[in-house]
């Protein structure tokens, strides 16, 4: 048996801008960690955490009140704001905190706030009890926890959760271990195989750096913490924007878009910012080449722009002419005109400088979309290609892990006249003189994750970041020459060489054999390998990008793979294989079903699960076998309570 997600297609890629929202990305990692807290304590545990917590709140309202403080709330779980009594002030207690090195959040002239969690102990509470006595000259004395909370029974909860088994099984560190570690081995990873979705989620992230992560200075400040506190963080800040301006071209960063989304988001409202301050408040027509990702005109609408979309040629190139025209044709509306380098086609295009002067010409700004920065580091920029503002996929490009719904970052980049937008925050000073408000909750985003990209740049350094560049179109090209005589290439430059990545074209084969793109994806997994970005940009199939990161060796073993796959289907046209019982239509093969006593098929169980001499060295087993992907759609289950919780 198997869980399978419906409708698994982004939004985005279908309904464009129509679509209900730009985000594409759920932080699934930071929530399978939740999610493990979770498992691992339970409901039992967690109720016992927060009422330790909420009893350690308790006793230190009652002390607090005990020395003439104000608690403003009579009903309060972890969280205390406390009124000062007279002569008593808030730099006062300033003083006492910082004496002891902690912080309190101070809300105006005579009221403080703060909050426990379950690291706190009775020691933390003497110690802020010290803070708050010192200026009333009284006295802690012998502090004892209370025995019972002051929520009112009213507002507590009383109904059940966390009712799935799974909250109840795992009590010891033991059980949880083997329990992660049975999931793990359902997931194929880097670990086994290169995998060819791309820097989109699949370069190397080197576990030197990731090490800095981990380090409390970093990983245990508060978004809010007082700059002085985090000079540290200001300089790993500031000489990473350096780095990044050095390599757009650009005058100036923003950290604060949390994914590649928000960042074009960031980066077309700016436009729009720029815009208005000049009195052009009419410029709102976005420009979106029909090859965009998905995103892409969904941000535009968000932005408050109306999507236009230009026409691409055979060659899958953005066509000038219709380009020119469209630009001409909205010359008094024009307000920003978006463009992937290279496309999402994976060709570099070579009239781009054309492109972007065209749209200077009528008035518009161009925003460079960055998620295919792995092919331009070190041999071109945004800014050499004249575009004035784009955004960075640190989680693609600059090592920061994306796979398993790792955190996002999408700084953008500007040129010096849209310095002065980039987006302020009401907490901490940054940004523009005149900043667009607020696209995230911390001024850095997710800060803490900037030292991965940091330590891979300076770890490469500029010579290495230009190496890797090269390699990787390198190794595009490599693939695509030795499946060249197997697979179309769907799109090349005029010199025959792709980019980063290729499309190749799979739609032919479901008239040859009734082979789909989705048949090949799966018979992949037999090989051990992750499919390739499936129906994306074009319906019927398959991207591939192999980054960098992957050696001779490992390419090779994907392109035998893929050959011994067309040679599959070249056995089916020829009357070789069964044409509805056969290694792709049945893929993936399970351990169980190949061990199974009968074998039903007119093919080996060695060539469903062995088709190649180098799998049976490092055997990825699939988990579940072939899934009815329409079957599914069309009959959804649904995960929810029984009707009857509904009713009033």
């Amino acid at each position: 048996p198997a869980l399978r997600m419906a409708l698994q297609t982004r939004e985005q890629h279908i309904k464009r801008e129509r679509a209900t929202s730009n985000i594409c990305t759920a932080q699934a990692l930071l929530a399978s960690m939740a999610g493990m807290y979770g498992v691992y304590h339970g409901p039992d545990g967690l109720t016992r955490i927060a009422q330790q917590i909420h009893l350690l709140t308790t006793t230190l309202s009652k002390r607090l009140k005990e020395l003439n403080y104000k608690v403003i709330h009579d009903q309060f779980f972890d969280t205390l704001r406390i009124h000062l009594p007279d002569g008593v002030t808030v730099k006062d207690l300033e003083r006492n905190a910082l004496a002891r090195d902690i912080n309190l959040y101070y809300i105006d002239k005579q009221s403080v706030q703060l909050s426990l969690d379950e690291t706190t102990t009775l020691d933390d509470l003497h110690t802020l009890l010290e803070i708050f006595a010192v200026p009333v000259k009284g006295k802690t004395g012998v502090l004892e926890q209370v025995a019972k909370g002051d929520i009112h029974d009213g507002i507590k909860r009383t109904s059940d959760f966390m009712t799935q088994d799974v909250f109840h099984r795992y009590r010891s560190e033991t059980e949880l271990m083997r329990y992660i570690k049975k999931l793990e081995r359902k997931d194929i990873s880097l670990t086994h195989s290169m995998i060819s979705l791309g820097s989109c989620t699949m370069k190397l992230n080197a576990a030197v750096e990731m090490l800095p992560l981990s380090w409390p200075e970093f990983a245990n400040l508060h978004p809010f913490v007082p700059l002085n506190q985090a000079e540290g963080y200001q300089e790993l800040i500031n000489d990473l924007a350096k780095d990044l301006k050095t390599i757009t071209g650009f005058d100036e960063i923003s950290f604060m878009p949390n994914s590649g989304a928000s960042g074009e988001y960031t980066g077309l409202i700016v436009i729009r910012a720029y815009h208005q301050s000049r009195g052009d408040h009419n410029r709102d027509v976005c420009l979106i080449p029909a090859s965009a990702h998905g995103t892409n005109p969904a941000s535009a609408v968000m932005a408050g722009m109306k999507v236009i979309v230009v026409d691409c040629d055979e060659k899958g190139n953005i066509n000038l002419d219709c380009l020119a025209s469209l630009a001409k044709e909205h010359k008094d509306n024009l307000g920003a005109f978006m463009i992937t380098y290279p496309s999402t086609h994976g060709v570099f295009e070579e009239e781009v400088r054309k492109m972007i002067d065209v749209i200077h010409e009528y008035g518009g700004q161009v925003y460079m979309d960055g998620a295919n920065m792995n092919a331009q580091v070190g041999l071109t920029n945004p800014a050499v290609i004249g575009a004035d503002v784009c955004h960075l996929n640190l989680h693609k490009t600059f090592a920061i892990p994306h796979g398993g719904g790792g955190p996002g970052m999408g700084p953008i980049a500007v040129a010096g006249h849209l310095v002065e937008f980039l987006p302020a925050h009401p907490v901490i000073a940054t940004g523009g003189i005149n900043g667009i408000p607020a696209v995230s909750g911390s001024p850095w985003g997710s800060a803490s994750i900037l030292t991965i990209s940091h330590a891979y740049i300076k770890l490469m350094g500029g010579e290495g970041l230009t190496y890797a560049t090269k390699m990787a179109i390198l190794n595009a090209n490599y693939l695509a020459s030795s499946l060249g005589e197997h697979y179309d290439i769907l799109y090349k430059g005029k010199n025959g060489f792709v980019g980063h990545e290729m499309i190749l074209e799979c739609r032919n084969f479901k008239e040859l054999a009734n082979i789909t793109e989705a048949d090949i994806a799966k018979r992949l997994m037999d090989f051990g390998f992750h499919a390739p970005t499936l129906s994306f940009p074009v319906h019927g199939t398959l991207m591939v990008e192999p980054t960098e990161s992957e050696s001779l060796g490992e390419l090779d073993r994907f392109i035998s793979a893929l050959v011994a796959i067309h040679k599959e289907i070249m056995d089916i046209k020829n009357g070789k294989s069964d044409p509805n019982d056969n290694p792709l239509k049945n893929s993936p093969h399970t351990q169980l079903e190949v061990t199974r006593d009968d074998w039903p098929h007119p093919y080996t169980r060695k060539q469903a699960a062995f088709p190649l001499k180098w799998v049976e060295e490092n055997k990825f087993w699939p988990a579940v076998g072939r899934v009815d992907d329409a079957y599914g759609d069309r009959n959804l289950v649904c995960t929810c309570l029984p009707t009857d919780a509904y009713k009033k």
